[in-house]
């Protein structure tokens, strides 16, 4: 391409390439901060402005940037992209997959013991990845276990009340 189109031209189609990567990366950095903004920012307060919600929103995309370019650093030490998005799902699709297991098929735990197994899991999965060296893809079986254990555990420790379901008439 460099020997056969005119300079001018080799440059134009690499500003468009460069565009069209600036375009999607701006565009999923935005969806995040909009919806880190709009489903976990402001719902516990609701009396903000919307200048102060704009605001968030910018400080929000510099979050998610940061945490992009540390990705792409982790990313960048291993051997290939597959890899290291099977590393990073496996430390976390385990606990996740824990939670719709107890969901499913131990109705009779509740929310409060499901979270505290969760993050109880989810620590424990970190304190793993970095002391130990389990095979990465081994944290998606000890997680789903860890959080059906930890919640019939907190379930059986401190039972929620149930509550009556209001009968319609």
């Amino acid at each position: 391409m460099l020997q056969y189109l005119p300079h001018g031209l080799v440059g134009l189609l690499i500003a468009v390439v460069l565009s069209a990567a600036m375009s999607s990366a701006a565009a999923g950095l935005n969806a995040l901060a909009s919806t880190t903004i709009i489903d976990l920012y402001r719902p516990t307060r609701p009396h903000l402005s919307e200048l102060h919600c704009v605001r968030a929103s910018r400080w929000a995309t510099i979050g998610w940037g940061v945490l992009g370019i540390g990705f792409a650093l982790f990313a960048a030490r291993l051997e290939n992209l597959i890899q290291a998005v099977n590393i990073l799902g496996s430390i976390f699709y385990g606990t996740i997959l824990g939670i719709f297991v107890v969901a499913f098929f131990l109705k009779s735990i509740g929310s409060r013991a499901v979270f505290q197994a969760a993050i109880i899991t989810q620590l424990l999965i970190f304190l793993l990845f970095f002391t130990t060296d389990v095979a990465y893809l081994w944290y998606n079986i000890i997680g789903c276990a860890l959080v059906m254990l930890l919640s019939l555990l907190s379930q059986k420790l401190r039972p929620e009340p149930r509550k009556a379901l209001a009968h319609q008439v």
